[in-house]
């Protein structure tokens, strides 16, 4: 493969601008959550995976977690169940539990360690069963629906978390457990909010399969580039935020209310967004903050 003159100038650009952002968050936490349809294309995973390594590679500690809810679709499929939910978090009955916490703590899990053991990192792969890392309780909604074995994070387990980051990348599956060892399914998008607060993550970043957060859900003109957190819980009380994308968006203020910095939304089909969200100067998708700002913090 050859390149000309304007393309070598501009790959030098490229990483001339990434500089100052690899400085700024060196030795940084950077919590990544990666789920939706995406998840099945095997290069959007390779690119994710890619990125996520990178990170680890000019010293930044990122933490992996993952959801995995297709893959649990298509097991329950063949197993002829009927996946149901309520305010856009599963309904887990003990048989569901069983194939949520073999696909995430299994297949997914494994599958993503397997593949950044094999781009020059280390990870390691836990689910909130492991050393107690996500406590919880049983969940119960304001309507008093049961949504059976579905937890509600009351800790997590920091500790180890900081131990690992040292020299691993730790990928997290959302498995949450109480204190008599029964599995509990728990909102990837809530875990990763809990965790990123209990790190003191300087950001959060939540891998989905759309743009962002849009005033308008099916108007891809309408993305918001910048939201503050009275500004989202206004959209959720109005209904301009619906469906699955309320836990995110509940997540997101719960992890800043915890100390997360910022919180960014991004589309992860697009190649490389981790990289481009962090190490550009114009990111992409919606950035959340505690306050309204006129620029893009970094």
């Amino acid at each position: 493969m050859t390149y000309n003159m304007h393309e070598i100038i501009e790959r030098a650009n490229i990483l001339v601008e990434a500089l100052p952002y690899i400085s700024a968050f060196s030795s940084k936490t950077i919590v990544i959550k990666y789920g939706g349809n995406a998840m099945n294309d095997e290069s959007t995973v390779r690119t994710v995976m890619q990125d996520v390594a990178a990170l680890k590679i000019v010293g930044v500690n990122p933490i992996l977690v993952h959801g995995g809810g297709p893959e649990i679709n298509s097991m329950l499929s063949r197993m002829h169940i009927e996946p149901r939910f309520c305010s856009g978090l599963r309904v887990t009955d003990e048989k569901t539990m069983e194939i949520v916490q073999m696909v995430l703590a299994g297949k997914v899990n494994k599958n993503a360690v397997s593949l950044l053991n094999t781009l020059g990192v280390k990870a390691v792969g836990l689910c909130g069963k492991d050393a107690d890392l996500i406590r919880v309780k049983k969940y119960t909604p304001e309507n008093g629906d049961d949504l059976g074995y579905v937890g509600e994070i009351t800790e997590i387990n920091s500790k180890l978390l900081s131990t690992l980051c040292a020299d691993y990348i730790p990928v997290i599956s959302s498995i949450g457990t109480d204190g008599n060892g029964n599995s509990y399914n728990v909102n990837a998008d809530t875990a990763a909010g809990a965790i990123g607060g209990a790190m003191n993550a300087e950001k959060l970043i939540y891998l989905t399969d759309t743009d962002g957060i849009r005033r308008k859900e099916n108007d891809p003109s309408t993305l918001i580039s910048k939201i503050s957190v009275a500004e989202m819980e206004k959209m959720i009380a109005s209904g301009e935020i619906s469906g699955g994308m309320i836990p995110k968006a509940k997540s997101c203020i719960r992890a800043i209310e915890c100390g997360v910095k910022s919180v960014q939304i991004v589309n992860g089909t697009i190649p490389h967004s981790i990289l481009l969200e962090l190490f550009t100067d114009s990111g992409i998708g919606t950035m959340v903050t505690a306050k309204k700002t006129r620029t893009k913090a970094k």
